[in-house]
Parts: structure tokens; sequence; C-alpha cells
């Protein structure tokens, strides 16, 4: 029994390979590719059918004027006849004749570019004339050098381009050329002009997403894409209407908890401190924590403006405000700084999120970044860049099959990171969409301390 391989076709991964991925370089190839294999089509057609037939009946007659010249010759080989035969040819057939005593035919023959036109002449030369002879197509710009070996020498035949060849193909070319330059560049500055609008949907729909506002952003171009630039600007509204209208919903009602939790304190200041007092002062300082994250989770960060920011100006402030609230942490900044457009309130929140729940569950908490140069190209047309700020701590971790779960909002891990942690399961949450309204990710995976890594991935510009 033989063992046969299967068969796997690399052809179409080639041909998907190959494709342009963008939508303009696949509008442009559906325009040019048709175009060119048209052109390719055309103009093998015309010079099959039509330049090398034409140019075969001109080396025709070339050569039986040739072919009649030599013969006539032959048959007088006097120097009357040979200047009779001269001034016959150069008046009716605008050959140049002259006869060369004691000569041979050269040895070689320098190559033309254009072998078809070597091809055509020599066939003809072959076929109607018996004697040897000698041809150059590439000695004289507007002339054919043929030379044919006689009784007692060379007689040497200098003829017209034009008689020899089809001259003016080239005439042809340039203009099929020329218009199909001229209407497909028509074509791409208009499906440009189509792409363009599509890209500022993408663009406006990117910074949406981000947190920002392109106040600029117009729908325009084709009535598709027109029509899809309104349905984003309404599901726009839709969700900065809801957005608005959660924050203040739970604003209201953060407030209107207060008033009573704030009457709740001054009650137990005033009753008699023991056991129970302490209890319920605890319990009341928990629910004002709760009502504070429920606050920052539907808030977000949407009130924060974009800037620049630096990345080791922020790990430096983020230490001090660290130290000071009594724990210690191992900073490795950047070995060379650099800038990145982002809320730099809400990144700070979101690193400060990451290193509490890290110093919650873990003794030693340490943050350092690194900047990977990846191998795509960016906008600007450089190597685009990602940022790496690692938070690692050598806690209990989470076990891989949870980490998912860890950044839904509300998630609480009671195996391994919730020993005597006070929260109601909205950090990882609030990081992580702090991180994707800047564009990037939040990955995390096993500490090289034993614990768990928050690995903070963002693009820089």
């Amino acid at each position: 029994m033989k063992f046969r391989l299967p068969k796997i076709s690399l052809w179409p991964k080639f041909i998907k390979r190959s494709i342009p991925k963008t939508l303009w370089g696949r509008a442009l190839l559906i325009i040019v590719l048709p175009v060119a294999l048209m052109q390719f089509a055309v103009t093998w057609a015309f010079f099959d059918m039509h330049w090398e037939t034409v140019t075969a009946r001109l080396s025709e007659g070339l050569v039986g004027d040739i072919v009649w010249a030599v013969d006539a010759y032959e048959a007088d080989p006097t120097t009357q006849n040979m200047t009779r035969i001269s001034e016959q040819a150069q008046k009716a057939m605008q050959l140049s004749i002259v006869y060369q005593p004691h000569k041979a035919l050269p040895e070689r023959r320098r190559p033309n570019p254009w072998a078809a036109l070597d091809r055509s002449l020599k066939r003809a030369l072959q076929n109607q004339l018996d004697d040897p002879f000698w041809f150059d197509t590439t000695r004289y710009a507007g002339a054919v050098d043929i030379r044919v070996q006689v009784d007692g020498g060379v007689m040497r035949i200098i003829a017209p381009r034009e008689r020899a060849f089809a001259t003016r193909a080239h005439i042809f070319i340039l203009w099929m050329g020329g218009a199909t330059f001229f209407l497909t560049t028509i074509s791409v500055l208009f499906i440009r002009n189509q792409v363009r609008a599509i890209e500022r949907l993408a663009r406006a729909a990117e910074a949406f997403g981000k947190g920002e506002d392109d106040p600029g952003f117009k729908p325009y171009g084709a009535a598709e894409v027109r029509a899809a630039a309104h349905a984003f600007l309404k599901m726009k509204a839709r969700i900065q209407r809801h957005i608005e209208q959660r924050t203040t919903l739970l604003a209201s009602v953060s407030h209107d908890l207060r008033t009573p939790l704030t009457r709740l304190k001054l009650e137990l200041a005033m009753a008699p401190q023991d056991t129970a007092t302490e209890r319920m002062k605890q319990d009341v300082s928990e629910m004002a924590y709760m009502i504070d994250e429920y606050l920052a989770f539907a808030r977000g960060e949407m009130q924060d403006t974009q800037d620049d920011v630096s990345i080791n100006g922020l790990l430096a402030a983020l230490n001090d405000s660290i130290e000071r609230s009594g724990h210690k942490l191992k900073l490795s900044p950047l070995s060379e700084d650099v800038t990145i457009s982002a809320r730099e309130m809400g990144l700070q929140r979101a690193l400060t999120n990451l290193i509490m729940n890290g110093f919650h569950h873990a003794k030693i908490v340490a943050v350092s970044a690194e900047v990977e140069v990846k191998a795509t190209i960016n906008k600007t047309g450089g190597p685009a860049r990602l940022l790496h700020i690692y938070v690692d701590d050598d806690g209990p971790g989470i076990a891989p099959d949870k980490r998912e779960d860890a950044m839904k909002a509300f998630s609480r891990l009671d195996e391994s990171r919730n020993q005597n942690v006070k929260g109601v399961g909205l950090g990882l949450s609030i990081a992580h969409d702090i991180i994707r309204g800047h564009g990037g990710e939040l990955v995390l995976d096993q500490s090289p301390l034993g614990g768990l890594r928050a690995d903070i991935r963002l693009p820089v510009a």
C-alpha cells in the first residue's frame, strides 16, 4: 500500500497573499489589471495579425526589387548595365545600388533588439534570393543595408527603412498608451476620492472609540458611504446620550446617598464608641467606597482631554503618588523617553488601579516599560512602535482560564486574589476600559516575580 501525501495547492495562498489588503489597493487593482490585460491583448493582436503581416509584405516587395537588380546585372555584368540599373532603381524604387568589385560579404552582423524585423527581412531574402547575402538594420537610422554576393564582387543596396518595415507602429502604441494613461488617471482620482470618504469615516469611528471627537467630520462621497456616515453619527449620538444619562443618573444617586451616609457618620461619631459602633463605621466607609467606584466606572474617562504625555514623567508622578500612600514601588523607566497622545488622568488611574491591586495581593510590585519596534509601517511611513508598560507582583496570580473573566465588570476571584480586600470588582474593568479607549489592550500573564503580570500595550505615534 502506497502512502500518498495530501495535495496542497500553493497557488490560491500565493494569490491571497499578493492581493492588496486595503480598499484603495484593491479598487486600483480592479481598474488597472483589466486595462493592462486589454492593452496586452490588443498589442499582441496588432503585432501578430497586422504589423507582422504588413512588414512581411513590405520585405517581400523590397526583396523582389533586389532580385530584379541582381538578375539584371548577372544577365549583363558590365559597367554600363550596372549604371543603368542603379539609375532605374534610384528613380523608380528609391534604392541606392553600388557595385563593389573584389569585395566579400561581412562575416558578422550586429543584432537588432527588435528581432521580428530581422526575421521578416531574412525570411524574404532566403525565399526569393539564391545568391549569398548579408544585411544590417541597425547601422543607419532611416535605411537598411543589404549586400548580395555576385560574380566579381558585392552589390550593395541601401533601401529606405519604410520600404522594409512598417515604421509607424509605435504611433499606434503611443496613442493607445497615452489614452489609457489619461483615462486611468481620471479613474484613480475618482477612486481615491471615494476611498478617502471611507478612510475619514474609519478615523472618526476610531477617534470616537478612544473617547475623542472629530467636529470636522461630515458625510460625503458615494450614496452608500454617506448612508453609513449618517448611521454612524446617529449611533454616536445615541451612545453619547446613553453615557450622559448613565453618568447623570449615577451622579444623582451618589449625591443622594452621600447625604444619608454623612448623617450616619455624624450619628455614629456622636454615639457611644463600642465594638458595634466600630463595625457600623466600617460598613458605612465601605458603602462610600462602593459608591465612588460605581461612579468612576460609569463616568469612565470621557471628561478627560487628550494631550501629549511623557511616559517617564507619568511613571515618576505615579511613583510619587504611590509612595505617599505608604507603598514602595520598584520602578524601571524607559532608557529613552517617548511621548504618546493620551488622557493623562485616565492613564494614571488605570495604572494606579493595577498597582494598588498588586499591593492588595502581594508584597512586591514592580513597574517597567519598553518600546517594541514592529515590522509593520505606521501612518507616517516609519516602523510602527508599541509601548509596553508591565505591572508585576509576587502574589498568588490568576489562573490562565480566569484571566479573561477577571477583566469583566463586578468580577471577583475568590480562590486566590480576594483575601481581605475591599472592592466591587471594578479595578481591572476600569483599567481595561481606559486602555482600550486609548487604542491599546491589557493582557494578563505570568509575572517573572511569580505572581501576575499586567501588560499594558499602547501604540506610539
